[in-house]
């Protein structure tokens, strides 16, 4: 029994120059920063003139799904505190978020650092901090679920 090949009018890897190493090009990851930056005060107008402490906004499948409240579970809220000058409201409904922000905006000044010297120079922050980062979100939502830590998570 002999077996048909069938040609691809695509061009093979080989004659691509072996196997693919860019996901996305360089000018994609250049602006990636500045999008994300876009996307988000963009976002700003809406979250100043919606309330979501009267308007139910699904965005957690986690709380959604379990009851449970994440680490970013009222970030919206607290944004929404936070550009009408309410700061002791948006501590309450995230404080890790609110405490955050500032590193928050560090971190991508150094993303959008590293995008203007040529592309990726290096890691935008350690591999520590990275993983500081996750084990503080993970014990922020531990205590804010359980009962002695209500006070962390943000008003029903």
């Amino acid at each position: 029994m002999t077996r048909l090949r069938v040609r691809s009018s695509s061009p093979s890897r080989s004659s691509l120059g072996g196997s693919r190493a860019t996901v996305r090009p360089p000018d994609a990851w250049r602006r990636a920063p500045i999008g994300l930056a876009a996307a988000g005060l963009a976002a700003l107008p809406v979250i100043y003139m919606v309330n979501p402490n009267t308007t139910h906004i699904p965005l957690c499948p986690l709380h959604a799904w379990t009851g449970l409240n994440c680490p970013l579970c009222g970030a919206t809220r607290a944004t929404y505190a936070l550009l009408h000058g309410q700061f002791g409201v948006a501590l309450h409904d995230n404080a890790l978020y609110v405490l955050g922000l500032p590193a928050l905006v560090l971190l991508w000044w150094r993303w959008l650092d590293s995008t203007r010297a040529g592309g990726r120079t290096g890691p935008v922050a350690p591999r520590l901090a990275w993983s500081a980062l996750l084990v503080v979100g993970a014990l922020f939502m531990l205590v804010r679920n359980l009962p002695f830590g209500a006070f962390l998570s943000p008003p029903a």
